[in-house]
């Protein structure tokens, strides 16, 4: 595992120099992924690296696992309350959908949970730019190929250097590098509502996708519900379509 670690972090600094950046960040939210991405910006840029916390009805001093994160990487932060912008933005859309007759109550709770992931993705950039860092992703593989992410939300960054690695495998490097035993075991949740777990949205466990991913045989009926995910979720893993020369 320390291979692989030693590895990511040279590839890390190589995209780095590659893109004519200074150095990297990345937005934590005291998940396991963001605590391993945390760990390895720092060991590739110890002078250049950020830590990003972007709390929506909360506040950054509520964020405690993202601040073991930061304190466990010693890595620099700065935390940025959204909770505002994210009202006020919520709030024009919704009512001048409702004056016009189209607001759709049903679809209210996950386009807001969206809109929150691409409030946090343009401040990330925002903050980049400040620095000229790069903006670091955290998905993995079992997230990329379930389309587990927002697209040009969560999914939008410059560089994802987990997403050939399952979950389980995210956890044996977070131990590698000694990340905190509440953050490994933490039940994996987006936060995208109130009680929200990924595994309960994606009506499987992440031991069930790994399985599929390392080509064991898995319940027939997850199979199929792994692959109907996949196709559904093609446009999220390409840049956008556009129609053949004419």
């Amino acid at each position: 595992m320390e291979e692989r670690i030693e590895y990511l972090t040279d590839w890390l600094r190589k995209k780095t120099e590659e893109a004519g950046a200074d150095g990297l960040l990345v937005g934590i939210s005291g998940g396991i992924d963001s605590a391993v991405v945390s760990y390895l910006i720092k060991r590739a840029f110890p002078e250049n690296s950020l830590g990003v916390i972007l709390p929506i009805n909360k506040g950054v001093e509520d964020q405690t696992d993202a601040l073991a994160v930061v304190e466990g990487a010693e890595l620099d932060y700065v935390g940025i309350e959204l909770t505002d912008a994210y009202q006020t933005t919520y709030d024009t859309i919704k009512n001048q959908l409702n004056e016009k007759g189209d607001w759709n109550d049903e679809k209210s709770q996950l386009g807001g949970a969206n809109l929150q992931a691409r409030l946090r993705m343009s401040t990330l950039y925002a903050v980049g730019n400040n620095y000229n860092y790069l903006v670091v992703g955290t998905d993995n593989a079992a997230e990329d190929y379930t389309g587990y992410f927002t697209k040009y939300g969560d999914g939008g960054v410059d560089l994802v250097p987990l997403i050939n690695l399952r979950k389980e495998e995210v956890k044996e490097m977070a131990k590698a590098l000694n990340v905190t035993d509440s953050i490994v075991h933490k039940k994996p949740s987006a936060e995208l509502w109130e009680g929200q777990t990924d595994e309960e949205e994606l009506g499987m466990s992440y031991d069930t996708i790994d399985a599929y991913l390392r080509g064991e045989k898995i319940d027939p009926e997850d199979e199929k519900n792994l692959k109907e995910l996949h196709k559904k979720t093609e446009h999220k893993r390409q840049i956008p379509a556009g129609p053949e020369r004419f």
